[in-house]
């Protein structure tokens, strides 16, 4: 567009390669929400496709409806050519949910007795719960996120993400690709081809929609002579799950029950608004000004939207404008998308594509996703606070190895909780897994920013950071001894797990008042070097 009257074009050829990728990227996360599910937990389907997916898509069509309005409007203010803001389906917090929310609260509930299907209710009831609570975070937060993207260095923010994109995005989906080695890394190799080393395929092929499309054939070629490893299923039923997003008061039967969750819930939506920020800047760099507060009350409203009406995983506006304006798409690509997502989870067909596109040749976008989310991290962070980074992955892992150890198909209960309170020399060390895991984005925010402020010679802020993580560990905020992640009072624990509140809060208390003692010093009072600040 070169001028105010010239009428806005606002669907062309690039959308069509612009809408292949968002659409992807959200098919394969809906894909990854079942999967874990259904393989991990051995979650009902049915609830999964006809209760949990059509609330989630809604909140994709509602955001990307309104994304793409804005781009109309702002088109029509500034006379430019634009590219509509992407949304979908935040990635690092709904394969978190699936992990850390509604799988455990589903076993535990079964634990308790409750028959399966009342379980997976209740679980649905937690993971909506879940929702709302984010979406009001998120509503909250689009008021003061700029305030704590200052307050919290970048080191920790970034890195509590790019540990989930190692630890959940990352080796999860890798386990999938391996699990079907010539499907899988073919797919891999196509999008590290095409979306990593930036080549173009022939005729400008859109890759995302090459690797997908030639990893399935693949599977169902080479899938009955028992190539492509594991057991070859055939293609699914044509099973189409009606859902009607309809708004219900549902969740608030899992409030109780998913506050408990507010560790992670937090977070997670405070890192989407963090990062709806850094989104907005990088569009505005690219020549599309759209207002911040904007851009994050819509995705805040769409996940309280999905929420309300069943859903179970948050919207978020994708990284990567840019990429998306440099392909040529407008505004064509993100309305194709909302409508496809959103009625595909009303008439069932995105449970269909789901269930016919195997794990293996979806699980390369997200390698792609955390290979992403881990190389910015690095690279938007001073090197010098690349340790902080680094240190922030470990909670993570942490928790991925307890979710591990937690379920029942690996490690049977009796076994567990044995291990849980083997006496030793020191504290059990999968109690201690279990306490580093449990509130893993609030520790590895305040890790990574502990270690941040230390490397700057803030060591009055760095002891702040660690007076924090004992309050906090001290009531089970972060680093709970209770398998659940549940929070407390530390009285009312017994055994070896009253052990790990005063313990942990102890040996963080005492550490500050050490890193404030050392702030005294001549040395402690040194500015950091102008090679080091570099």
């Amino acid at each position: 567009m070169n001028g105010t009257n010239n009428k806005y074009k606002w669907f062309v050829l690039g959308d069509l390669n612009g809408f292949f990728g968002l659409m992807f990227d959200n098919l394969t996360v809906l894909s990854f929400l079942a999967g874990i599910l259904i393989f991990a937990f051995k979650f009902p389907p049915d609830i999964i496709y006809s209760r949990m997916f059509p609330g989630t898509a809604f909140g994709v069509l509602f955001g990307d409806l309104v994304y793409t309005w804005m781009a109309f409007r702002l088109a029509r203010k500034s006379g430019r050519t634009v590219t509509a803001m992407p949304l979908g389906l935040d990635t690092p917090s709904t394969i978190g949910i699936a992990l850390v929310v509604l799988g455990p609260a589903f076993l535990s509930m079964k634990a308790s007795g409750m028959a399966e299907r009342d379980a997976a209710m209740i679980a649905w009831y937690v993971g909506m719960a879940t929702m709302v609570m984010i979406g009001i975070v998120k509503v909250i937060f689009s008021f003061l996120g700029q305030w704590v993207q200052k307050m919290v260095p970048q080191a920790g923010l970034l890195g509590s993400l790019a540990g989930i994109g190692l630890a959940l995005i990352g080796l999860v989906p890798l386990v999938d690709i391996f699990g079907m080695p010539i499907v899988g890394l073919i797919s891999l190799g196509l999008i590290l081809y095409t979306l990593v080393a930036g080549i173009h395929l022939p005729r400008k092929i859109p890759g995302v929609f090459a690797a997908v499309f030639v990893g399935t054939v693949l599977y169902y070629l080479l899938g009955p002579s028992g190539l492509v490893g594991g057991t070859y299923a055939g293609p699914p039923p044509m099973d189409l799950h009606f859902g009607l997003p309809i708004p219900t008061l549902g969740f608030l039967r899992g409030i109780v029950p998913a506050l408990k969750y507010l560790p992670i819930a937090i977070p997670f939506g405070i890192l989407t608004v963090v990062g709806g920020i850094n989104v907005t800047e990088s569009a505005r760099v690219a020549g599309d000004d759209y207002k911040t507060r904007n851009i994050l009350l819509t995705e805040a409203v769409a996940t309280l939207i999905a929420g309300v009406c069943g859903g179970v995983a948050q919207s978020t506006p994708y990284i990567g404008q840019p990429a998306y304006k440099r392909m040529g798409s407008r505004a064509g690509y993100t309305l194709l998308t909302g409508v496809f997502i959103g009625l595909g989870g009303v008439f069932g067909y995105v449970s269909f594509i789901v269930e016919l596109i195997p794990r293996a040749v979806l699980a390369p976008i997200l390698i792609f996703v955390a290979l992403d989310i881990m190389s910015q991290a690095f690279h938007a962070c001073p090197p010098r606070h690349a340790w902080a980074v680094a240190f922030a992955f470990f909670p993570t892992v942490a928790r991925l190895l307890a979710i591990k150890l937690g379920n029942p198909d690996i490690v049977p209960v009796e076994f567990f909780q044995k291990l849980l309170s083997a006496p030793g020399k020191s504290l059990p060390e999968v109690l201690v897994t279990v306490a580093l895991g449990n509130g893993f984005i609030v520790t590895a925010m305040l890790w990574g920013a502990f270690l941040a402020e230390l490397i700057d010679r803030r060591l009055k802020a760095s002891a702040l950071y660690l007076a924090i993580l004992a309050l906090f560990s001290f009531f089970g905020i972060i680093h709970s001894a209770s398998p659940e992640g549940e929070m407390y009072f530390p009285w009312n624990l017994s055994g070896l797990a009253q052990q790990i509140p005063y313990q942990f809060a102890l040996a963080y208390a005492v550490l500050a008042i050490v890193i404030l003692l050392l702030s005294r010093t001549t040395e402690g009072r040194e500015p950091i070097s102008t090679s080091a600040r570099q």
